[in-house]
């Protein structure tokens, strides 16, 4: 039935600074790139390596994300990376908070998290 992953959407507080989040300190190429006005709301697809998507969205009014304590739904969007060291040094180099590297128990990889302008969990996974 399922034949791969597309896309994740997150909506943002600022269009433009998670645009330039994405786009200019991540790298991700813009696909396409909308303003609804019926919706009063832009929308950024975003490509990853691979194929998929992150559908950027800005809809006035959205209450935050809740974060800390973790709420039920989805907990966080992993992106792989050869090293994660040099990764969370580039990050912290582009004054980006980065968590200390650990290990996974169960895959002996090592990851690490930082979070996206709206507090979005986002992780490094070594590949």
């Amino acid at each position: 039935m399922l034949t791969g992953f597309h896309h994740v959407a997150i909506i943002c507080s600022d269009i433009a600074r998670s645009r330039a989040f994405y786009v200019d300190l991540l790298g991700l190429p813009v696909l396409a790139e909308s303003y609804r006005a019926a919706r009063q709301s832009w929308k950024v697809d975003l490509g990853l390596p691979g194929g998929g998507q992150i559908e950027l969205f800005s809809f006035p009014g959205a209450p935050a994300r809740p974060s800390r304590p973790e709420a039920q739904g989805l907990r966080h969007l992993a992106f792989s990376v050869a090293d994660v060291s040099s990764a969370k040094h580039w990050l912290e180099e582009q004054g980006i908070a980065v968590e200390p590297v650990r290990l996974d128990e169960t895959t002996g990889r090592r990851f690490t998290f930082f979070a996206d302008p709206d507090g979005l969990p986002l992780e490094l996974y070594e590949s």
